[in-house]
């Protein structure tokens, strides 16, 4: 039973019995005090059935208090227990999530590769959205340098790395994934399952990228008006996988940190909206966020410092 279920029905029931027991144990108290009076008048008839009733009482009594205070020490009993291994699976979720932060922010440092590629020009928004940065806008020799540079972040980057971060796993082992708010589970789970999409997306986007440039040189295929249109295609399609990517690994190990840096006080959390409201670009969340989390710490680094975000990177078109 736990300390809520103690402190209410427990608590009324262990109370009552050991009322009742008390209040019997009175009652035989006045039964003897009849019984001492009817030893003074000689009644023998009335004095034995007063002694019963005074020991029927004072037994009831006496039974009724044991099991009160037998009651108390089991629930007390139980429900130290119970925060014992409450308290001992909270350490056990900080210590997986120590590691995942550590991990993770190695992932991020590779990740950030990708910030140059993307923030080529402005901050990179979809163009579905209106986005027209300059890692949107190049063609034909420029578009091979792109590509260039693409093919250089694939080689540096292993996107299979993301995997570590798969925070729910952690927590669904736990007690924690009934008492965390229902809107940062759902947000955790949402990012993992992004993450995953993305990375694996972006797997197939390099294979679609090398398929439309062929066995010949990139420049050679950019020069090709009906190839370079297809390498446009693929080269977009592994802009936005990538930026899902680093948006989403980004905001995942921003949450966690924010959760680790508060302890066993992050099962209490309710989301942050700098974090989890969505942006119309990477850039808006960062700009957003970073109030928040470069308050907070993990280890001597402030979260916002760990999500390795390389503002030098980007220059404004």
């Amino acid at each position: 039973m736990d300390l809520a279920a103690f402190s209410g029905h427990g608590y009324v029931l262990i109370g009552g019995l050991i009322l009742v027991g008390t209040g019997l144990i009175i009652i035989s108290l006045v039964f003897n005090y009849l019984v001492a009076h009817s030893v003074r008048q000689d009644a023998r008839h009335r004095e034995k059935l007063l002694e019963y009733y005074r020991n029927t009482f004072s037994q009831l009594g006496v039974i009724l208090i044991g099991i009160g205070v037998s009651l108390f020490i089991f629930f007390f009993q139980q429900n130290y227990q119970d925060q014992r291994k409450r308290e001992a699976e909270l350490q056990q979720v900080l210590a997986k999530m120590a590691s995942r932060l550590a991990r993770g922010a190695a992932v991020l440092e590779s990740l950030s590769e990708f910030d140059p590629l993307l923030d080529d020009g402005g901050p990179y928004v979809d163009p579905e959205k209106g986005g027209a940065n300059g890692a949107t806008r190049v063609h034909g020799p420029e578009l091979a340098r792109q590509v260039a540079n693409i093919f250089l972040v694939e080689r540096d980057v292993d996107v299979r790395g993301v995997e570590i971060m798969n925070l729910s796993e952690d927590f669904q082992s736990s007690f924690v994934v009934n008492e965390i708010d229902p809107t940062l589970w759902f947000n955790i789970v949402r990012d993992e399952s992004d993450i995953k999409y993305a990375s694996t997306q972006l797997a197939y986007d390099y294979k679609d990228l090398h398929d439309a440039i062929g066995d010949g040189a990139v420049e050679a295929a950019v020069a090709n008006p009906e190839k370079e249109q297809k390498i446009k295609r693929e080269v977009l399609d592994v802009l936005w996988d990538a930026d899902l990517l680093r948006q989403r690994s980004r905001r995942f190990l921003g949450r966690a940190c924010w959760l680790f840096s508060k302890g066993q006080d992050f099962i209490a959390l309710k989301p942050a909206d700098q974090i989890e409201a969505d942006a119309r670009s990477h850039q808006e969340w960062l700009d957003r966020s970073e109030p928040v989390l470069s308050q907070v710490k993990s280890g001597s680094s402030n979260c916002f410092t760990l999500l390795h975000y390389n503002r030098a990177s980007q220059s404004e078109g």
